[in-house]
């Protein structure tokens, strides 16, 4: 756990190496695991993209280790990619900016920022991964929230995902023991909706819990995200749906259009709070967010986000 949360990959690297697979380090924390001459299904597992949320870190590693001891088992090609390194070890959530905002191609004042150069990083060794992968491809980018939420998992799912691919993807939602999925039918920079844009991959960003400190997150909330996570990897049937995700769409982006921006409403608000239609959500000098549907959730309140980017999103149940 602490060596991946250092992004060493050694242990691991040397294991699947021996074993025969094609075994490369393509930057600082990223491990790929290719089984030369075979078309397999690619996988690219993400952790670590905010710094502070370690959970996913502790799950993976245990995922890694067990599989390392019994290489033969891992049956897709593999990328393993721990996003921001620096504030991972500086136990913060960015060094300049939100890393999971930069994989667009306008970054305007944050493109000299330490996560836009991280960023590229992760594009370039992304692309490499995808560009000989077969049709089945997959990325799991793995947070936990900073606030309590009505639906303690939940995953955000690009629209433009193909039929199959998505029906498979929540399929695995179910599985993983997802309790919510938001269709999103636009990009906010993250680097799920990039992989789901660029190279047709069933990409989603999931919320596997709260928040906690590396070495003490209690791994219980991630047992059924383990357990489908490890199915995956080695080419196991799945299981029967722990539960069937209930289904939303964004109805509105709150953006953030100066420092006047405030909310209607505190940071205790948890993900999924509802409001009804009129109420306000947030202002910014003349413009004033409200609800426009009879009922809309809350999502990702933020306003200490930097002008320009989103500060919230508002979802309505479809499903």
């Amino acid at each position: 756990m602490r060596a991946l949360a250092e992004a060493d990959f050694s242990a691991v690297a040397a294991s699947f190496s021996a074993a025969g697979f094609a075994v490369a380090e393509p930057a600082d924390g990223i491990l790929t695991v290719r089984r030369p001459g075979a078309v397999r299904p690619a996988v690219v597992l993400s952790v670590g993209v905010h710094g502070d949320e370690t959970g996913p870190i502790e799950l993976t590693a245990y995922l890694l280790d067990a599989l390392a001891r019994e290489p033969e088992q891992l049956a897709v090609d593999l990328m393993v990619c721990v996003g921001n390194i620096g504030a991972i070890r500086a136990g913060k959530r960015f060094i300049d900016a939100d890393l999971n905002r930069m994989f667009r191609a306008e970054r305007g004042t944050l493109a000299g920022t330490a996560e836009a150069a991280r960023a590229d990083e992760m594009i370039a060794a992304t692309a490499d991964f995808f560009a000989g992968a077969g049709p089945e491809r997959w990325h799991l980018d793995l947070h936990t929230a900073i606030r309590k939420s009505y639906y303690p998992t939940f995953a955000i799912v690009p629209d433009l995902i193909a039929d199959a691919a998505k029906a498979r993807l929540t399929g695995w939602l179910g599985e993983a023991g997802i309790g919510a999925l938001v269709q999103n039918p636009a990009s906010a920079g993250t680097y799920s909706y990039y992989s789901a844009e660029h190279h047709a991959a069933a990409g989603t960003t999931v919320e596997l819990g709260r928040i906690g400190t590396l070495g003490q997150n209690d791994l219980s909330q991630f047992a059924d995200a383990s357990r489908a996570m490890d199915r995956l990897l080695r080419g196991q049937p799945p299981l029967p749906a722990v539960c069937t995700p209930h289904v939303f769409k964004v109805a509105q982006n709150i953006i953030k259009l100066s420092d006047g921006f405030t909310m209607a409403f505190g940071k205790e608000t948890q993900n999924f709070t509802p409001l009804r239609q009129g109420d306000e959500i947030a202002r910014d000098g003349d413009t004033i967010y409200t609800v426009q549907q009879p009922e809309e959730l809350v999502l990702f309140p933020n306003p200490d986000v930097r002008i320009g980017l989103r500060a919230g999103m508002m979802v309505v149940r479809v499903g």
